[in-house]
C-alpha cells in the first residue's frame, strides 16, 4: 500500500480540505463520491471519466492509460464490493463472501509493470489499461481486509459524512476525513455547547 498522502476534495459548501485515505483501495472509493455528506453518486460515466481518475490516484500513472465501457462496470463491481467491506470492518460487522469473489475476479488480472528510469525513479511500463489498474485496487483491498489493518478503517465521526479510510496514525485514535474540516466543526460544536 502506498503511503501517498490525499487528495484535495471540495465539499458541497465550497470548502476544500485534504483527505488522506490511506490506501489504494479506500481512495477509490472516491470515484463515487467526491463531496462528504452528498449521498453516493456515480462519477464514472464514460471511459474518459475513469482514465482520469486513474490519473489522480496515488498509483501516479502519468503515461496513457486505456479503458472501455466494460471497464466501467468493472469499477463500479470492484468499487461497491471495497464500500461494502470498508463499511462493515468499520463497524465491526462480518463481510459478505460476494464482495470477496468481486476482489479476487479483479486481482487475477495482471497489474500495472512497475519500472524504475534513469534517474531512479520509479513510474509505469505504458500504457497503463484499467484493468490493470483495478487489479492493483483489488490487490490493495486484498491485503487490506485480510491482514491486521482490517481493524483500522474507519467512517468519519463528523455529522453527514460517510468518507471512510485508514487510519495509519499511531496511536490508531483519527476520528476524522480531516481535522480541517469534521475535526474543527466537531471543535465548534463542543465549544458551543
Amino acid at each position: 500500500m502506498n503511503g501517498a498522502s490525499g487528495m484535495t476534495l471540495t465539499a458541497p459548501d465550497g470548502q476544500r480540505f485534504r483527505f488522506d485515505a490511506g490506501t489504494l483501495c479506500l481512495e477509490f472509493l472516491l470515484a463515487g463520491a467526491i463531496e462528504p455528506g452528498e449521498p453516493l453518486h456515480e462519477r464514472l460515466h464514460e471511459p474518459g471519466d475513469l482514465v482520469a481518475w486513474i490519473g489522480r490516484s496515488r498509483l501516479e500513472v502519468e503515461g496513457d492509460v486505456v479503458a472501455g465501457q466494460g471497464d466501467l462496470m468493472a469499477a463500479g463491481r470492484l468499487r461497491g464490493a471495497v464500500q461494502h467491506l470498508a463499511e462493515r470492518a468499520a463497524r465491526g460487522e462480518a463481510h459478505d463472501a460476494v464482495d470477496l469473489w468481486v476482489l479476487n475476479e479483479a486481482a487475477a488480472a495482471p497489474p500495472p509493470v512497475p519500472v524504475i528510469g534513469d534517474t531512479l525513479e520509479r513510474g509505469w511500463s505504458y500504457p497503463v489499461t484499467a484493468t490493470q489498474f483495478l487489479s492493483a485496487v483489488a490487490r490493495d483491498a486484498i491485503e487490506l481486509f485480510s491482514g491486521p489493518l482490517v481493524k483500522r478503517v474507519r467512517m468519519c465521526a463528523g455529522e453527514r459524512c460517510h468518507l471512510l479510510f485508514l487510519d495509519t496514525s499511531r496511536p490508531g485514535t483519527r476520528r476524522w476525513c480531516s481535522m480541517n474540516r469534521c475535526g474543527n466543526r466537531q471543535k465548534l460544536r463542543t465549544r458551543r455547547s
